[in-house]
């Protein structure tokens, strides 16, 4: 459907390093990674029941969210202040499946670290996989920070092209007790990720080991200062952002190296539930064959994986001299890419669950009735993960890609995507917007999609995302022509209320429509709008608007509480205010007739007020 979240274009790789990197650095290492016991694997072991909760870090002075944003109705954007960064971090959760049928339900964490070129709008875990799709029926809030590329998830010595990263003081100090307070999140934790995510990962749980029940490397590069190791990892982070690994951990000799090696630390892990794994690098199922059998076309994702597979190999084996248990899978083959990461996320679910005390019995919830049909009918819906449950004035489903929902007055429909998140930002079936009375449809011009509600709709196309309208602003946008070209174009916000609180006001792809308390709604446009926007709109001297915009002879104009806007392709906008001005301008005809359209706003000159038009000058006053 067009109004869900679709992920942007593929990543090949979270960390496409350089053919040079597998030259220069990778095959040079394995003789001095490799010791006489690498190749074995540590024992495979179950995961480990969930223990008592575990520490939650102290709210720090300055730690506040700036912004919420549902994205889709179960997975949420927030921006998270962060003093020791001094910038607003996102961070996206995927929350736990009953969070919309019980609403006093709290949820084990699973944080997700995302690869080397983690970009700035959204997790790679978001881009490259089905987890949102994955973790609809589970009940875990799945966390994922957004950015951090080439940043190790640590705190950095300096700051570096444009950053001061310190993500270890924001992942274990900053986040969590927003989290815990405001998400409905326990302290019970899991984390694990990918490449660049994965070696974080086991850095984090190292670090603060009685913050996290499981630890898992997807991929990961569990030995960072073994000879060669700080060159290759410069290597790396210069190709992915230009970033300076000194400026990170000092210079290879800093003791902060080693201060943050995997393998140097492996005593921490003592009593967790740990999972690792990685391919040897020669293609798979998931990769394009070259021209030679077993050479993928993924050249570094290659080396990376060879890299991946030996400093794995040597951590399992310091593990296991410690006496310390892990489920190490080495696949026998594939490269460093994505689809092998999903799978072993899948794999590792059941381990993560015990871990963090997730019960995996399936949910009694086959759909029926009304809502059963219905969905049965979409095509696309997905399994349900919920049985039915009460909402205000009805009953509601959640299912893979969406909700359904029920009353006796609306009937059976169907809310997902974007226009979902939107309905849950609103407040659901107890918002303002009262319950679904269609599915999603196509507007007119089919370049986007909208659902109705009892009082009010939300609309969507890709440019604009999705925002709801409602109310009298919503009765004048659809006398003016909805979202068709002859109209005001798809809302870009929510309505807001004007700073003097005296009104609403709502902006649209082609005007914005103002409405002042008790009266209707109008609209204002072009060049007009960029005037009254100069003048300081509803704050200005001119006020509301009284009127939509109106035809003049040979242009357009506005009425407003205390004066009017006039716009013609000659003249420019200019503003007429009510009084000594406008009278004089009315008994010659307005614009129709011999002083034409203003061109200036009204200016005190001495003790008179004057005013400049197309063909003469209007001046009262002394």
């Amino acid at each position: 459907m067009s109004g869900r979240a679709v992920a942007p274009a593929s990543r090949r790789s979270g960390v496409r390093w350089q053919r040079a990197l597998v030259a220069a650095a990778v095959f040079p290492l394995a003789a001095a990674l490799i010791s006489p016991v690498a190749a074995q694997a540590a024992p495979a072991v179950s995961a480990p029941a969930q223990t008592a909760p575990v520490h939650t870090a102290p709210v720090l002075d300055g730690v506040k969210v700036t912004k919420v944003e549902w994205i889709t109705a179960r997975r949420v954007a927030l921006w998270v202040h962060s003093p020791a960064m001094n910038e607003d971090i996102q961070v996206q959760i995927y929350v736990g499946r009953d969070w919309n049928i019980d609403p006093a339900k709290t949820y084990p964490q699973l944080l997700m670290l995302d690869g080397l070129r983690a970009r700035d709008d959204v997790n790679g875990w978001t881009l490259e996989t089905n987890i949102e799709e994955f973790f609809a029926d589970k009940n875990v809030n799945v966390v994922l920070p957004v950015g951090g590329e080439s940043s190790f998830y640590t705190n950095w010595n300096e700051p570096d092209n444009g950053h001061n990263y310190q993500w270890e003081t924001f992942l274990t100090r900053e986040l969590p007790p927003i989290l815990e307070n405001d998400w409905r999140s326990t302290n019970v934790r899991g984390v694990a990720g990918l490449s660049m995510g994965g070696t974080a990962a086991m850095m984090l749980a190292e670090r603060h080991p009685d913050m996290f029940n499981f630890v898992g490397s997807y991929s990961g590069i569990l030995n960072t200062t073994s000879l060669g190791m700080p060159q290759a990892l410069q290597f790396a982070m210069q190709d992915a952002g230009q970033f300076n690994s000194q400026k990170m951990w000092g210079a290879p000799s800093d003791p902060r190296w080693a201060e943050q090696d995997p393998l140097l630390h492996v005593d921490k892990l003592q009593g967790k539930s740990i999972y690792i794994s990685s391919g040897n690098g020669f293609a798979g199922p998931y990769d394009q064959v070259g021209g030679i059998p077993g050479i993928s076309t993924n050249i570094a994702g290659m080396g990376l994986e060879i890299l991946s597979r030996l400093t794995s190999q040597n951590f399992a084996s310091a593990l296991a001299r410690e006496g310390i248990p892990a489920n190490v899978v080495y696949r026998p083959s594939g490269t460093h890419s994505w689809p092998y990461w999903q799978f072993e996320l899948h794999q590792s679910w059941p381990q993560i669950a015990q871990a963090l005390g997730v019960n995996t019995e399936p949910v009694n919830c086959a759909p029926n009735g009304a809502i059963g049909g219905l969905v049965a009918g979409s095509g696309w819906m997905g399994d349900c993960v919920t049985p039915e449950y009460a909402v205000p004035g009805g009953v509601a489903q959640d299912y893979t890609n969406g909700r359904a929902f029920w009353s006796g007055a609306t009937g059976a429909n169907l809310v997902s995507g974007l226009i979902g998140g939107r309905y849950q930002q609103s407040g659901g079936p107890g918002g303002f917007l009262g319950l679904p009375t269609s599915s999603e449809l196509p507007t007119l011009e089919n370049v986007g999609r909208f659902n109705t509600f009892q009082h009010g709709a939300v609309y969507w196309s890709p440019p604009t995302g999705a925002h709801s309208i409602s109310g009298d602003i919503q009765r004048a946008w659809n006398d003016l022509g909805w979202e068709h070209l002859n109209g005001l174009g798809f809302p870009l916000d929510e309505p807001i209320t004007t700073p003097n609180g005296q009104g609403q006001s709502q902006v649209f792809e082609r005007g914005i429509l103002f409405q002042k308390n008790g009266a209707d709604a109008y609209e204002v446009r072009g060049l007009i709008l960029d005037k009254y926007k100069e003048l300081g709109y509803e704050a200005s001297v001119l006020g509301f608007p009284q009127t939509s915009e109106l035809d003049a002879v040979g242009g357009k104009f506005n009425r407003f509480d205390k004066g009017n806007l006039y716009w013609s392709p000659a003249s420019g906008a200019w503003s007429v205010l009510n009084g000594s001005v406008m009278d004089a301008w009315a008994a010659k005809g307005y614009e129709g007739g011999e002083l034409g359209f203003p061109i200036s706003d009204q200016r005190i000159e001495g003790t008179a007020v004057v005013q400049d038009f197309q063909h003469g000058q209007v001046g009262v006053g002394d």
